[in-house]
Formats: structure tokens, C-alpha cells, sequence
């Protein structure tokens, strides 16, 4: 993907994820981890920035560094972005974006109690979770922009991914989800099957029970699930 492409990518969907519910008003955000060939940096979408309504050329350009070059100022959250393309990467080289959103139903299970970062967002409630998302675990409550929090994703990232059990998602308590995939629309995706189980979660009059370890264990074999 060129750089320009990846812009004009980065913009289509960012409309696609306003248009549809999932952000509003200014939050949310999406970074491109460039190729050498391109320079080699990142794309990001700039701070306070309507993802529905993005321009290509005001994107924020950054070099390796995360220093920006050019566009408007990017988004607080390139600290967080830049840790995670470097701890994902290390599990997973076709690693190239990253969205953010506050996703309601995500957004409404953190604020059912608190809980430790050792607790994940969802159980493997429906197959298309299991193979598509995976875990997700939570990562406790920092203010947004905490260079703390962007230190307990990647060793989160780390952890997992040591364990094999590498991940596609973390969740920020009481913020929203990170996802990341190769692509801009591979990590929609991965949003949207996310914010869809989570939203069945809160739409569930009980608990509901998840899949046995027998049929965790048959998706993996059929389709190479992450869980």
C-alpha cells in the first residue's frame, strides 16, 4: 500500500466507522504503519479530529521516531499506536494498523464494576469471536494520553504473545478498544465482530454460557482460531 494510498484508505474508513455508529463527534483513531518503501513511518488521524469527515492530505505524517513531519498535529494517542506496532509486530510482522474507538457496548462492560487488568472483556462467546477477535484483555483505567497506559498494552502484547497466545485487541477501561491488523479494513473488521459480542453481552438477560474447551479447541483445528 503507498502512502497515498493509505491515506485515502485511512479516510474511507474512518466515514464507514461514522456513518454506522461506531464513533461519534471527535473520538476515535487510526494510524498506518508505513513500508521502507514508502519512507517508512506512520499515518495517523489528527487530534480532535471527526473520522467521518477526514482529508487526505491533512493526515498526520510521522517518521519512525513518531516525530511529525507533516499534517495536521496527530493524535495524543501515537505514543500508545507506536508501542503496540512494536510489541504486535514482534508476534506478527504484517502488523500495519491500528483503530480506536470508544465503542459503546465495549465501552458499558468496563463500567459494570471495576476490574484487574488480568480479567478479559469477553468470554469465547460465539465462534466468529473466537476465530475472527480472540482475547481481549482489559487494561485498567488512565487517563487518555498516559504514557502509562501505552506501557501496559505492549507488555500485555508481550505477555500474551510469550504465552501463544497472540492478540488483536486490548480493552481500555472505561475508553474503548485498540484493535490492529494488516490493514485499515482487516482491523474494522476485527471492530466491528469485536463491538457486535459485546453488544450481545449486554444485550443478554444472564451470563451467558461459552463455548466448551471442545469447541474452542474445533475451531482452531477447522479455522486456525486465535483463542
Amino acid at each position: 500500500m503507498t502512502e497515498q494510498e493509505a491515506r485515502e484508505e485511512i479516510c474511507r474508513i474512518g466515514r464507514s466507522l461514522f456513518e454506522r455508529g461506531y464513533v461519534h463527534a471527535t473520538a476515535g483513531n487510526i494510524s498506518v504503519r508505513l513500508d521502507e518503501s514508502e519512507g517508512g513511518g506512520f499515518l495517523i488521524t489528527p487530534t480532535d479530529a471527526c473520522l467521518g469527515y477526514l482529508v487526505p492530505a491533512r493526515l498526520a505524517r510521522l517518521n519512525a521516531q513518531a516525530q511529525q513531519l507533516s499534517g495536521d498535529k496527530a493524535s495524543k494517542t501515537i505514543a500508545l499506536h507506536s508501542q503496540i506496532y512494536r510489541a504486535a509486530c514482534a508476534f506478527d510482522a504484517q502488523t500495519r494498523s491500528i483503530i480506536h474507538t470508544h465503542s459503546t457496548h465495549c465501552v458499558a462492560l468496563t463500567l459494570r464494576a471495576q476490574t484487574p487488568e488480568s480479567v478479559e472483556l469477553l468470554p469465547a462467546l460465539t465462534p466468529y469471536f473466537v476465530m475472527k477477535v480472540g482475547h481481549v484483555p482489559i487494561i485498567r483505567y488512565h487517563r487518555p494520553g498516559d504514557p502509562q497506559a501505552a506501557h501496559l498494552v505492549a507488555h500485555t502484547i508481550t505477555r500474551y504473545g510469550e504465552a501463544d497466545k497472540p492478540i488483536r485487541a486490548v480493552m481500555l477501561a472505561r475508553l474503548g478498544p485498540n484493535v490492529w491488523h494488516d490493514s485499515p479494513a482487516a482491523a474494522m473488521a476485527t471492530l466491528e465482530e469485536l463491538e457486535e459480542t459485546a453488544r450481545l453481552m449486554c444485550l443478554s438477560a444472564n451470563v451467558p454460557e461459552p463455548l466448551t474447551d471442545l469447541q474452542i479447541n474445533e475451531l482452531r483445528q477447522t479455522f486456525g482460531a486465535r483463542w
